[in-house]
C-alpha cells in the first residue's frame, strides 16, 4: 500500500486493523446469549424450587426431624445455587460484555455488583461449590439415619468416602486458589 493510500485510510478513520479490532471487540456480545441462557436456567431452577417447596410443605406434618432437616437443606442448596448463578450472570456480564446501565442508579443495586473482577468471581464460584458440596455431604450423612424401604437411595460407605474426598478436594482447591490470588495481589502491590 502506498503512503498516500495509507494516509487517506488514516484520515478517513478506517484501517483494516481498526476493522478487525472492532469486530473482535464486538464479539463480546456473543456472550450475552450465554447469560440469557443462564437467566432462563434460573427460571427453571425457580420452578424446581417451588415444586420442591410444595412437596416439602405438603409432607411436612408427616416428617420426622431428620427428614425435615433434609427438606430444608434441599431448599438451602437450591437457593445457594440460584445465588451462584446470579453472581455469575451479573459479574460475568459486567466483566466481559458491558456495564449493566439500568442498574447504575438503582437503589436496589447489589453492593457487590461491579466490584467483583474475574479473580473474585472465581473465588466466589469455588466458595459456592464448597458450600454446595458441604450441604450435599451433610444431607448424605443425615440420609443415612433415615430408615427407608428403598435400598437404592442409601449410599454405600465407599460412595460416602468419595463424597468426603471430593469435598476436601474442593476445599483445598479453594484455599490454594485464594492463596495464589493473595500472592499475586502482593506482587502487584509491590510493583506500584
Amino acid at each position: 500500500m502506498s503512503d498516500q493510500n495509507k494516509n487517506l485510510n488514516e484520515q478517513e478513520g478506517f484501517s483494516v486493523e481498526n476493522a478487525i479490532e472492532g469486530f473482535i471487540f464486538s464479539s463480546r456480545w456473543i456472550l450475552a446469549i450465554f447469560y440469557i441462557g443462564l437467566v432462563l436456567g434460573l427460571f427453571g431452577l425457580a420452578i424446581k424450587f417451588v415444586l420442591h417447596f410444595y412437596h416439602f410443605g405438603s409432607e411436612l406434618l408427616h416428617m420426622n426431624e431428620t427428614e425435615t432437616l433434609l427438606g430444608v437443606l434441599a431448599l438451602v442448596d437450591t437457593t445457594l445455587l440460584a445465588n451462584l448463578m446470579l453472581i455469575v450472570i451479573f459479574s460475568g456480564y459486567e466483566n466481559f460484555v458491558s456495564v449493566i446501565g439500568v442498574a447504575q442508579d438503582s437503589p436496589d443495586r447489589p453492593k457487590w455488583m461491579g466490584d467483583i473482577d474475574f479473580a473474585g468471581l472465581k473465588l466466589k464460584l469455588i466458595g459456592s461449590i464448597v458450600a454446595l458440596s458441604g450441604i450435599n455431604l451433610l444431607a448424605a450423612f443425615l440420609d443415612m439415619q433415615v430408615l427407608e424401604t428403598e435400598l437404592h437411595k442409601h449410599l454405600t460407605n465407599q460412595q460416602l468416602g468419595w463424597m468426603v474426598g471430593i469435598h476436601i478436594t474442593f476445599m483445598l482447591t479453594g484455599v490454594l486458589f485464594a492463596l495464589t490470588e493473595k500472592i499475586a495481589e502482593k506482587k502487584e502491590g509491590s510493583k506500584h
